[in-house]
């Protein structure tokens, strides 16, 4: 009797003294949160620029230079893409890309200039003195463009070009008919024609090329234009930044950058000479080198806030 009623305290205290732990158990769980925590907004993605360029030694610095200035001192994030000058023309009328650095006026890209008409802005110059025609070696005898006939074998019967859309190709055509010349234009592009110039002129060959001034190939070899006496080439030319109808308006800011922008022939020789020598290296680095060294001056043409 007295063994079972201890039995029965025993088994009670044990109840008792789990219900306790229990309930501590329960008490310690932490309270549902009544109220989420507050989740942050998303950051505002950066505006977005795109830059159509042509694979020609001036456009592709000053286009890189331009991305690296709009997106590290301006906030913009830049989509720069390479094609022939007429669908680059064309992009920019239809308002798939915002601008295009390399517009040679009054003379070279006039019929574009024509042809889109009120479906292009001309933001102005940012090169003055370009000029375009034929270029040989100042080791070869000859001054002028009439006299490329007398050397027709020694050139292989071609002027080497760049590519087949360029104004400057255009003009050669119509200098081969003007000048009665009996060779054939080879079209290809900016670096094949430089390429081929330097393997001419290592082994110091006749070669003629569809050249144009500024670029960093007068800098490394000697060189000069033929003379051209018929006008086929035209006069000194300006370098202009053709942009969309409404860039204006939509981006200020960038529009206003882009007007400011501005190199004399020896600061867009000293930067095609960068790229130049840089090889192939990244493009934009090369740029953001060149920022970097020319501070104050890429600083100038940033609108103030």
């Amino acid at each position: 009797m007295k063994k079972n009623l201890m039995m029965s305290t025993i088994l009670i205290l044990v109840l008792l003294l789990g219900g306790v732990l229990l309930t501590g158990c329960a008490q310690e769980e932490p309270a549902p949160s009544e109220e989420p925590a507050p989740s942050e907004e998303p950051a505002e993605a950066p505006k977005e620029v795109a830059l159509g360029y042509v694979n020609w030694a001036e456009g592709v610095a000053m286009t890189f230079l331009a991305e690296a200035i709009l997106e590290d001192h301006m906030g913009y994030e830049v989509e720069a893409t390479m094609a022939d000058v007429a669908p680059i023309f064309t992009s920019v009328a239809n308002g798939g890309t915002d601008a295009f650095m390399d517009g040679w006026l009054p003379v070279t890209h006039e019929s574009y200039m024509e042809e889109f008409g009120e479906d292009l802005v001309d933001l102005g110059y940012n090169n003055e003195g370009a000029r375009i025609g034929l270029v040989v070696p100042a080791y070869m005898d000859i001054d002028t463009i009439e006299e490329l006939n007398d050397v027709v074998a020694d050139l292989e019967g071609q002027i080497i070009g760049i590519d087949s859309g360029a104004g400057i190709m255009g003009a050669a055509e119509t200098a081969i008919a003007e000048y009665g010349l009996d060779l054939e234009l080879i079209p290809g592009s900016g670096p094949t024609m430089t390429a081929s110039l330097d393997k001419a002129i290592e082994r110091e060959e006749a070669i003629v090329v569809t050249g144009w001034a500024p670029h960093w190939k007068f800098a490394r070899y000697d060189l000069k234009f033929l003379e051209d006496s018929k006008g086929v080439f035209g006069d000194i030319e300006n370098i202009h930044t053709i942009a969309r109808v409404g860039l204006e308006e939509e981006m200020p800011e960038v529009a206003q950058f882009l007007k400011n922008f501005y190199l004399d022939s020896q600061q867009l020789g000293d930067l095609m000479g960068a790229f130049a020598d840089a090889g192939d290296a990244d493009e934009l680095e090369t740029a953001r080198a060149w920022m970097a060294e020319n501070e104050e001056l890429v600083m100038s043409w940033i609108p103030e806030q």
